[in-house]
């Protein structure tokens, strides 16, 4: 859960309407991107920047699969695991509010798909390219009036801020799927024609069953590797 933290200063203050969306759960009419994105007080247009821009090689970062513990507990779960490749990260928080669930986060929350739910999305960049958009959504009956619903990264983090509630983690299930981007995320993750996501859905849930976090994550395909690893001794040969 720790990719919504402090240790980057966001571009905005988080209350940037519905531009920000992107994912399996866009809908129709309910806002949408263009392929910019808010940067203070101007926008950032689609296009190559930084390293790709130049014409040097590609971005590329790691996603693990599962994130090992301490990865996923740090102040953020990006920042820490950029920093182990020697890429520069920063993100930008695009938007903190309701919007209506979609199909599968609506599942994964217990929630009829439609229902008001906060989210929380963020966009992600190593050495100045998009590489993957991360969204929260959390339960207004349960965080609604809550610092999560705060614009901004939350201190120390998401985990601690989810914690301080009284909820405990006790499993997590994440699916992975590739698939073409909507044209939201093309433009969004500034993608050439052709390429794909990898959509990333990880439910987390408390001790006790309640399903606490849904994190949305919709990666460039061409920037990422996903190591996937198993623990020692849950497995055979």
């Amino acid at each position: 859960m720790g990719d919504d933290t402090a240790t980057d200063a966001p571009a905005d203050d988080g209350r940037d309407g519905r531009d920000g969306r992107t994912g399996h759960d866009e809908q129709p009419g309910h806002g949408g991107h263009d392929g910019r994105t808010r940067n203070g007080g101007h926008e950032e247009r689609a296009g190559r920047t930084g390293r790709e821009a130049a014409g040097g090689p590609r971005v590329i970062v790691r996603r693990a699969i599962p994130t090992e513990p301490a990865v996923r507990g740090s102040e953020s779960l990006f920042v820490t695991e950029a920093a182990r490749q020697g890429v520069r990260p920063t993100r930008r928080m695009l938007y903190v509010g309701p919007e209506p669930a979609g199909d599968d986060v609506a599942a994964a929350l217990r929630v009829e798909p439609g229902t008001e739910v906060l989210a929380r999305r963020k966009m992600m960049f190593a050495d100045e390219v998009p590489v993957r958009v991360a969204t929260s959504y959390l339960r207004l009956d349960l965080f609604g009036g809550t610092p999560l619903a705060d614009p901004g990264f939350l201190r120390p983090s998401l985990q601690a801020a989810i914690e301080a509630l009284g909820h405990r983690f006790g499993h997590a299930e994440e699916h992975l799927v590739a698939r073409p981007p909507s044209p939201s995320e093309a433009g969004t993750l500034r993608l050439d024609p052709g390429e794909w996501v990898v959509r990333i859905l990880r439910a987390a849930y408390s001790e006790d069953g309640t399903p606490v976090h849904v994190l949305e994550t919709v990666c460039a395909a061409s920037r990422h590797v996903f190591p996937i690893a198993q623990v020692t001794g849950a497995d055979q040969f």
